[in-house]
This record gives structure tokens, C-alpha cells and sequence, in this order.
């Protein structure tokens, strides 16, 4: 009856758990592990039904039939070889996943860049953590999702959460808010919708959806008007500040509320309550996912600043990282401008170091590439051939028709993956790969605490690992190359993990899976082994080169697309309970259903089919009616297929700064279908 204690494989809470296998069958049981204190969603307490799913793939498939592991690596070599020596090396390109573990995404950015010798490599965390992270480095100089531990949520006197329904999208988090309440807190949450968390809040601010740009811009002129601001934090700490104080002079409250819908008397009291006390501001997708979206977060970090919130204990801002090593998947090098560690892949020293323990020569590694979005829009064109591993696009990518297309247009498309996901029907080889269950390695959760995956069981006969497939197939792509290495263990790729980061701002080098497994994980930075890892950032200085952090004006600007006559709705997208991203996985074990949320002043009755159109695609699917959300906005969760696809409507306007798409918000219509 083998058991071993490990962690949920969906969200970035990443809630401890335990797995036992009695009679070939996998139980999930309870952990009180510090994040989630033996608390499970429902999501966490089936995980380990699609272990020995019927639909999970055991054979290598070359265009739909069953292939030997060695005819399908030589024909993707083959191909690969072919299409590099016509078009480039920039031809093929990898497009990665924030839910492979640290090891599988180091080895990622490495196989790309060393194997494949392509610059071209990015990530679905682009479209989730991005305009979050470049602002949290442009203010703080480092881009950790919650630069405090979670338990300081529950001390804070104000909580303001924007654009983040946690009562369904990780719902063992929403216990710290439910203490902090307790304690006699104000939480106030800002979302088009009133959503489960929403309405759990002290207060609920309710914007026209693509302006809280100008609402934190507004809390901050009320701040400066009242007489609010820790003058001397903002001295001693920050730059910037007279800039910013300019800035957001023209945004008093009256106009504020015509341009958000936002009371003036509710900005007030929000403005208020975070001057009172202990305070933290915390943002998730709703406010990031907008092509001004690192604007948006600039702005709350602006003004958390102006309160002299980070680096007190119970205070700071933060953002709800999503996806399961959402974190750790962006630190190690497989987003197109990065190398492990979180260095910038233009600094020369940066590529020094890693090339050094990568045994190349700086000069060899390629540079910079483009995002993810605009790394799709080019397949078929300048990309040739892509390899996808822990990702779906054609449910999860913005203007989703038009990424099918493009994915039909390629030369070669291969997907690794343990079920046959939309993306994986498109793909002339798909290679069959462990689950979370059957193999270890380490996660970095929202706090940036790193965690320990354990396996249960061996993968089934016939199914590789992501980092055995990387390991061959760079191998037989580096033939010839002396000192290059791709390693399939994950114990050995780690190992080399902390020397690629050792000095760079996720700094893993003092880390070892023992260490994990003696103090329930170890929060990066963590430079030596007999130094203690970082709960708390900020306490002294900033991780920018004069110790203080960056405040940056910036001002509101439009949506990309605004409603008309044509499309007089806007429509907003997120998760549901019982989903979990593209829904590959939650939708083959959990019960759920695509809808579209609306007003029942639009008309249409509960249930009633209809057809949601934008200038893009069109979706079907059946009204629930609300009175939680604004007359002009509807709502549909982006979990499903077909004609229930969301992305066939979202817009393909990137952030000018993290090259982040517009989920969030675009105009639709609605009829009947």
C-alpha cells in the first residue's frame, strides 16, 4: 500500500496532499501542509482520477496511428533537420507550459536554445502571469506573485482584492480571507461581476470592465487629497514620486466614477480603509489580462507604495499567480527574453554564466524571440514546425479561430501530452508522457515557496516523461556537440537548476530536495545552503540597483475595442469551480458546462440557447440569467470547446510591455441561436 505526500496538481496554491494506492486505485487524502491546512477543492480531491483515464494515451501516434517511441523520434529528427536546413534554425520553435515543473521547464528553455539552437520559445504563462510580472520588475526590480507568505493575508486590517473570484479558482485560499474577515477586517473586491468571493466582501466595487486603470488611479488621488500618504516611506524608499503625484491629479473622483461606474462616495471609503492600518492590495487576471495591463498593476503597485505598504509584515501588494507553477514556470527559462534564474537573456554576463554551465559558448545561444501570442500568429509563416509540451492553444489562446489556422499550417506539430487534447488532434506526432503522479520533481507555488512532487507509481508501459523526450530528442540533435548534456532524471536536472541560477534574482542554489522536504519548502531567493530561504521580500530594500522601488506614472487609456451598435456588449471571460484552464483534463472527470452569464434586463430567458458573436468568431451556449453582473457585460467561462470556445471571441491586442493579450475584455453581441 505505497503512500506518499505530495501536492495537488492544478492551481498555484499547489495544496499538500497525500496519494495511496490500494488495489491499483489512487485515493487522495488530506495533508496539513502549511498553504492549504488539509483543505482540497474539488478539483484537488478527484485529481487523481485521470491517472487511469480510458482516454489517456499509451503509444505514440504519427498522424492518428499507434507508432513505435523510435519511429516517431526519428521522423520528428527528420523533420526537424529538413525544415532547419531550408528555413533556419528559427523555424522550429517550442512552445512551453506554467504547469511543467521547475526541472521540465529549465530543460525546456535549454533544449531550445541548445538542441534546437531556435530563439523562438515562449509560454502559456504569457497569457496569465505576464503584465503582473513586468510590473512588479519595473517597480521592484524582482517578480515574485506574492513576495510575503500567505499567513500575513489574514493580519492585514484592509484587504483589496481586484479582478480575482478566489472562492472558485482556488478555493482553500479563500480561508484567510474568511480569517481576516473574522478578525474584523475590511475586504473589499473589485469585479464586474459579483461574483462568490465578491459577495463575501465587505465591499464590492463594480467597474465597466478595462477601467481599473483609471479606479487605482482615482484611490490614489483621494490618498494624496486626504492627506493619506506615508511621506516619509515614499521619501526614503521610493523614486518617481513627484512624477506620479502629477499624474494623477486630473483623476478626482467625479470622474473617475464616469469613467468606471464606481461610486465616488465608495472610492472614498475604499480609499479610506487601506490608509487605516495594515494593508495589502492583491490583483489577479481580471486587471492583468488587458493590453494595458502592466499600466493597470503599475498603478496599485503606485499606490500601495504611496501608503507605504511593502515590505511591512500584514501589508505589501501581491498578485494571485493562476496556474500550478505559474511561478517557478517563469523563472527558468522558457519565456523568449529569459535564462533560468529569472536573467534577462540580453545581459551578457547572464549568457556568460549560463552558457558556462550549459558547456557552449555564450556566442552560440540565440537571442531574444517573441511572445507567445505573436509566436502562433507566425506559424506557418517564419515557424515551420512546433513542438508543444504542457499547453493546449486552441482552447486556451486569444482569437482562437485564427490559432487553429495557423496550427494547420505547420510543416510539423507535435504534442506531448497525456490525454488527446484539441491541440494534440491537430498534431502530426503526439507522444505520450507521465502524469503529475508518476514522476518527482519541484513546483514553486504563489508565495514562492518551492515544493516537492513525489511520485506514487512508475508512468504505465509505453509512456515517456517531458524530460525524457527533451533528453533524447537532444541528444540526437546534439551529436557532435562535446560537454552538451541533457539529463532525464529530474534529481540531476535540478542539481544543475541551482548552478543556472545561482546569483540571479530566483536564486535556487541553496535549495535541495532535502531541504524541501525538512521545512516544507523553501521560499527563493535562497543563495547558499546554510542560509535561510525568503518569505518576506522587501524589508529593507528593493531588488533594484539603489534599494528603492520604482513609482511610475501612467495613465488611463481606452479599451482596445470598444462596445457600438454592432457590438454593444462587453464580454468577460475566467474560470468556474468545477474547470481548471483549457478544461483537458477537469472536463473528462468533472461534471460542467459552458453558459453565458447575463442580465435579465437583456432580454433573454434563463436557459435559452443563444450565439455570443464578436468580430472574430461566434459561441454558442445557453443563458443563465444573474443579477450579479452589469447590464452591460456578459460572461463565459474559457474552459471548453466547439462552439463553446470563449477565445473564438477574445481580441489579439497585446500589452505594449509584457505582450499580453486582451482576454479580459471585447465587444460582442448577443442573439438567439
Amino acid at each position: 500500500m505505497p503512500e506518499v505526500a505530495t501536492h495537488c496538481p492544478y492551481c498555484a496554491l499547489q495544496c499538500g496532499m497525500t496519494l495511496r494506492e490500494t488495489d491499483g486505485k489512487v485515493e487522495v487524502g488530506a495533508r496539513d501542509f502549511p498553504t492549504n491546512r488539509g483543505g482540497l477543492c474539488q478539483k484537488g480531491w478527484t485529481s487523481a482520477e485521470l491517472l487511469d483515464h480510458p482516454d489517456r494515451l499509451t503509444s505514440p501516434l504519427i498522424d492518428g496511428r499507434a507508432a513505435s517511441w523510435d519511429e516517431a523520434y526519428s521522423l520528428i529528427i527528420e523533420k526537424i533537420v529538413d525544415i532547419q536546413r531550408t528555413h533556419g534554425k528559427d523555424a522550429v520553435a517550442v512552445f512551453g507550459g506554467g504547469g511543467l515543473t521547475n526541472e521540465k521547464a529549465y530543460a525546456l528553455g535549454k533544449f531550445a536554445r541548445v538542441a534546437l539552437g531556435t530563439k523562438h520559445i515562449d509560454y502559456n504563462g504569457r497569457f496569465c502571469m505576464s503584465s503582473a510580472a513586468a510590473a512588479g520588475i519595473r517597480s521592484f526590480g524582482l517578480d515574485r506573485g506574492l513576495p510575503f507568505p500567505m499567513a500575513d493575508l489574514a493580519e492585514a486590517d484592509t484587504l483589496l482584492l481586484v479582478g480575482g473570484n478566489v472562492a472558485e479558482t482556488m478555493p482553500p485560499f479563500a480561508r484567510y480571507l474568511t480569517e481576516q474577515r473574522e478578525r474584523g477586517g475590511t475586504q473589499i473586491v473589485i469585479d464586474p461581476r459579483a461574483t462568490l468571493t465578491a459577495r463575501a466582501a465587505t465591499l464590492h466595487l463594480q467597474p465597466t470592465p478595462g477601467t481599473d486603470l483609471a479606479l487605482a488611479l482615482g484611490l490614489l488621488h483621494i490618498v494624496i487629497a486626504e492627506g493619506l500618504v506615508d511621506q516619509s516611506y515614499v521619501d526614503d524608499r521610493t523614486t518617481g514620486w513627484e512624477s506620479v503625484r502629477a499624474s494623477v491629479a486630473a483623476y478626482w473622483p467625479a470622474r473617475v466614477e464616469r469613467i468606471t461606474g464606481v461610486s465616488s462616495a465608495d472610492l472614498e471609503l475604499t480609499a479610506r480603509a487601506l490608509a487605516r492600518g495594515k494593508s495589502i492590495i492583491l490583483t489577479a487576471r481580471g486587471a492583468e489580462q488587458h493590453s494595458k495591463g502592466v499600466d493597470t498593476v503599475t498603478a496599485f503597485i503606485n499606490l500601495a507604495l504611496a501608503l507605504g505598504l511593502p515590505g511591512r509584515r500584514g501589508s505589501g501588494y501581491g498578485c494571485l499567480t493562476g496556474q500550478g507553477n505559474g511561478q517557478g514556470g517563469r523563472e527558468h527559462g522558457q519565456k523568449a527574453d529569459q535564462l533560468p534564474g529569472y536573467r534577462s537573456i540580453e545581459d551578457p554576463a547572464a549568457r556568460a554564466h549560463v552558457a558556462k554551465v550549459w558547456g557552449v559558448e555564450p556566442e552560440t545561444l540565440p537571442g531574444k524571440g517573441i511572445s507567445a501570442y505573436e509566436l502562433l500568429d507566425s506559424l506557418g509563416d517564419t515557424v515551420k514546425a512546433l513542438l508543444v509540451f504542457g499547453s493546449n492553444p486552441v482552447i486556451s489562446a486569444p482569437n482562437a479561430v485564427h490559432i487553429e489556422k495557423k496550427l494547420k499550417e505547420l510543416e510539423l506539430l507535435v504534442v506531448c501530452d497525456f490525454v488527446p487534447s484539441e491541440t494534440a488532434s491537430l498534431a502530426h506526432v503526439v507522444l505520450p508522457v507521465a502524469q503529475w503522479a508518476e514522476e518527482d520533481g519541484t513546483m514553486t507555488n504563489l508565495e514562492g515557496r518551492i515544493l516537492r512532487r513525489r511520485a506514487l507509481r512508475e508512468p504505465p508501459p509505453g509512456i515517456g516523461t517531458d524530460l525524457a523526450v527533451m533528453a533524447e530528442l537532444g541528444a540526437r540533435l546534439s551529436q557532435g556537440k562535446s560537454g552538451v548534456r541533457f539529463d532525464s532524471a529530474p534529481h540531476a536536472v535540478f542539481e544543475e537548476l541551482r548552478r543556472a541560477t545561482a546569483g540571479g534574482v530566483a536564486d535556487y542554489a541553496g535549495v535541495t530536495w532535502e531541504r524541501v522536504d525538512a521545512e516544507d519548502g523553501v521560499f527563493w531567493p535562497c543563495p547558499a545552503a546554510d542560509r535561510a530561504g525568503t518569505p518576506r521580500l522587501f524589508e529593507s530594500s528593493f531588488a533594484t540597483p539603489d534599494g528603492r522601488a520604482r513609482m511610475i506614472a501612467v495613465e488611463h487609456r481606452p479599451v482596445a475595442e470598444e462596445v457600438d451598435a454592432e457590438f454593444p456588449l462587453y464580454l468577460t471571460t475566467g474560470r468556474v469551480l468545477s474547470q481548471y484552464q483549457s478544461g483537458a483534463q477537469t472536463r473528462r472527470i468533472l461534471n460542467g458546462s459552458i453558459f453565458v452569464e447575463m442580465h435579465p434586463d437583456l432580454g433573454f430567458d434563463d436557459g435559452t440557447l443563444v450565439r455570443v458573436i464578436s468580430r472574430r468568431g461566434s459561441m454558442e451556449a445557453p443563458v443563465r440569467l444573474s443579477e450579479h453582473i452589469r447590464r452591460d457585460t456578459v460572461f463565459a467561462p474559457f474552459h471548453f470547446p466547439g462552439m463553446g470556445r470563449a477565445n473564438s471571441l477574445t481580441g489579439d491586442a497585446l500589452d505594449p510591455i509584457s505582450r499580453m493579450p486582451e482576454f479580459k475584455v471585447c465587444a460582442v453581441r448577443v442573439e438567439p441561436a
